[in-house]
């Protein structure tokens, strides 16, 4: 039964579709859930569909509470499908609980079937039960973005046009060059911080300080140690980013009756849920593996960093969205995955995700929002690709970072429409 709902300003409809979990042998499938919304009323006209890639990877599609941002003004023309891609959200989740009980070489198999290749092979089976005699459109946000050009490179027939915010990947770089690109701005992000928060530098020190004198465990399992802690940087790549630390550590430390100071109960868990590695472990286990094209990733960031002693010498630096092998020690739910990440991360026999030659032809009209400062994704890379891939247009601007659409949304979108129908 297809479930439906009724928000203020749009319609749900609830849809499943099981899929192959590697299209090469498609005899195993896995279950494949997207979101279709409308207007109230809308639900039978005959609209386009506008296809919502997520970022990540390893996150399901926003849950939509009413028709506002980008999503209100996508309806106004479109029905919007938000896709889960595999293994996120409703769709059959790949979590530690759902790996258990393989060894870790099926293990690490099984989590390789679910990179932006299967993703766009996953979109092109739905498009063909719900709109096969139209080519969509579609809306990639950062990771989403990289899954965007995929698609271009895989199934370019399958598109009418391709809208991009924070994601135009290079086509051909390794993961190290990703890094070197990444790790100075992840500095510069650092300087920023301190320079508007000169007092948490003392605050920052003194943690650090007490996670390598005590052991800190976190309510949820695991233990707060300092280089994770040191993650939260993760946040400064976005608009609001600096605020989201600061207010999570300027009250971090409490008094006890015996007049010792400890991290707080509240503290630790509110850094617990501000972190998405437990929860979300193909983040972990594929990020490097969204760079990998026909070579390994054998933890390329970990190997860049030792090029910036910034990180190593002196006072504390937050990090960025990089992972490291450590990780599968400090976090629980990740620890059973250890081997398997460790397989992943040698695995060198990677198909190409990107197709340069498919790509020089491309005629699906492109419009992407690129962010001058952004921590996650080079914009100079974004550059080289929109030089040798025709009918792609960069929109390159420093009003936003990395998390424009959902901070501005509608004027993005309505933004990247006009570029690719030539009114901008």
């Amino acid at each position: 039964m297809i479930e439906t709902h009724q928000l203020p300003g749009l319609q749900t409809r609830d849809l499943s579709f099981d899929l192959p979990l590697d299209y090469a042998h498609p005899a195993r499938t896995i279950r494949v859930f997207a979101r279709e919304l409308t207007r109230p009323g809308q639900l039978d006209r005959d609209l386009p569909y506008l296809v919502f890639f997520q970022g990540g990877p390893g996150f399901g599609s926003p849950r939509p509470t009413g028709a506002t941002g980008w999503i209100g003004r996508a309806l106004n023309e479109y029905r919007v499908l938000l896709l889960d891609q595999r293994g996120t959200g409703r769709s059959t989740p790949l979590t530690t609980q759902t790996l258990a009980g393989l060894t870790p070489k099926e293990q690490a198999a099984y989590v390789m079937q679910f990179r932006a290749d299967n993703i766009v092979r996953d979109a092109e089976a739905i498009r063909a039960r719900l709109s096969p005699s139209r080519p969509w459109s579609i809306l990639g946000q950062s990771y989403g973005g990289f899954c965007s050009f995929t698609y271009l490179s895989l199934a370019p027939q399958g598109l009418k046009e391709a809208f991009v915010t924070g994601g135009v990947p290079s086509l051909t770089r390794p993961a190290e060059d990703v890094y070197r690109a990444c790790y100075p701005r992840v500095i510069e992000k650092n300087r920023r911080y301190f320079a508007r928060y000169p007092g948490d530098r003392a605050r920052v020190n003194e943690i650090v300080e007490h996670l390598t004198r005590h052991r800190v465990p976190l309510p949820g399992g695991g233990v707060l140690t300092p280089r994770r802690f040191l993650q939260a940087g993760i946040a400064f790549g976005m608009s609001d980013g600096f605020e989201t630390v600061h207010y999570l550590i300027e009250d971090a430390f409490v008094t006890l009756a015996d007049g010792s100071r400890a991290l707080g109960h509240n503290f630790l868990t509110r850094f617990e849920h501000s972190q998405a590695f437990d929860t979300n472990p193909i983040y972990t286990l594929l990020q490097e593996g969204c760079y990998a094209q026909g070579a390994a990733t054998p933890w390329a960031a970990e190997r860049i960093l030792a090029e910036f002693p910034e990180f190593a010498a002196g006072e504390p630096l937050f990090g960025g969205e990089m992972v490291y092998p450590w990780m599968y020690e400090d976090y629980a739910a990740l620890t059973p995955l250890k081997a398997a990440g460790e397989l992943i991360a040698r695995h060198a026999d990677w198909p190409r995700l990107y197709d340069p030659a498919v790509l020089a032809r491309n005629t699906v009209p492109t419009a992407c929002a690129v962010y001058f400062d952004d921590m996650y994704v080079p914009r100079e890379f974004g550059e080289e690709t929109a030089r040798v891939v025709p009918n792609v247009q960069l929109w390159i601007t420093n009003e936003y970072e990395h998390n424009g659409l959902r901070a501005d949304g509608a004027k993005i979108l309505e933004r990247l429409i006009g570029m690719v129908r030539g009114t901008v």
